[in-house]
């Protein structure tokens, strides 16, 4: 049976997440169907614009994302900080982006708010405006709401243009709790490698709609994707909002673990030279293992022995506890 949702998200044990979406129908989300020679690869930007769209309303960053044939992989992270200075005309703001609010929320952010909370709404009403943001405001910062408001329009739209009804993804997303830098770097790499696994492309700058290839499409350029959370480096004070990888070691890792998928291919390069293995002390093997097998290998969490067994020590407490 699914853990319930609520005990798989826990920002107090991390803020990161690997959450998979995917179509219940045999028709594909994207690609081609082999069987009626129908295309669906316009789909694939459907996908992308949303995705990229929701970073600018809720206060969770996006990682990693690929969008395959029949399901799609993001790597979330959630900044609960964020949301907490964002100012209530602010949230309001950012929840009519995606729905029209109350008629008290709209009032709210007019252009003559400040006079009309004063001369019009009443004390009850200023209650309820409250009680409605500060539901927004959680809301900006869930990972459910925002899976919702991802895959929601998608089904719209497919079925529209399929012209049918009835469900078009799955019940629930899968979600996996990342609980350390090991399990988010493989976890990254296992979803920008997901279209070269899949033989969709045949390096990670080829791979279309996905976060590798337009973290390179940018590189290029000089400069890093606003809808993607950034690459900081290693640590410092003070330290930056963003990864605390480096963007080249990063690159250069994804490069390199999609040479060794297949260990016996030619020309495959000893991943233990990347300086991004050797910072955080991996060892070859398990990471091949880690990052190859990742959806099999963990289930609602990912991360190093002693970080999983606190975490399922701390789980198994707290469902004796409830």
């Amino acid at each position: 049976m699914p853990l319930p949702r609520k005990r798989q998200i826990s920002l107090t044990d991390t803020p990161y997440y690997h959450c998979v979406s995917r179509c219940v129908r045999r028709a594909f989300l994207c690609g081609e169907d082999k069987l009626t020679g129908k295309s669906y690869e316009h789909r694939r930007q459907w996908v992308e614009d949303r995705l990229l769209f929701l970073t600018t309303v809720f206060a969770i960053d996006v990682c990693a994302y690929a969008v395959m044939s029949n399901h799609t992989h993001v790597v979330l992270h959630v900044n609960s900080g964020k949301a907490k200075h964002w100012t209530d005309k602010e949230i309001a703001r950012r929840w009519h982006m995606l729905h029209k609010g109350t008629l008290l929320s709209q009032k709210f952010t007019s252009k003559q708010a400040a006079e009309l909370i004063e001369a019009e709404l009443s004390d009850a009403e200023r209650i309820t405006l409250q009680s409605t943001l500060s539901v927004y405001r959680s809301r900006l910062i869930d990972i459910s709401w925002f899976m919702r408001e991802l895959n929601e329009p998608i089904a719209r739209q497919a079925n529209q243009e399929d012209n049918c009804t009835g469900h078009f993804w799955e019940g629930r997303f899968k979600s996996q709790a990342l609980l350390d830098e090991h399990a988010l770097a493989a976890c990254m790499v296992y979803v920008d490698l997901n279209p070269i696994r899949a033989k969709m492309a045949t390096t990670p700058e080829s791979s279309h709609h996905t976060s590798i290839k337009r973290r390179i499409h940018d590189f290029k350029k000089g400069y890093q994707p606003t809808t993607l959370m950034p690459f900081v480096g290693n640590l410092q004070q003070p330290q930056p909002y963003g990864l605390t990888f480096d963007l080249v070691d990063y690159l250069k890792l994804v490069d390199l673990s999609g040479r060794n998928i297949n260990p016996d291919q030619r020309g495959a390069i000893d991943m233990s030279e990347s300086p991004i293995l050797q910072r955080l002390g991996f060892d070859e093997h398990t990471w091949q293992d880690m990052f190859l097998t990742f959806e099999t290998h963990f289930s609602v969490a990912a991360g190093q022995t002693d970080t999983l067994k606190h975490y399922k020590r701390k789980r198994r407490q707290t469902s004796t506890l409830g």
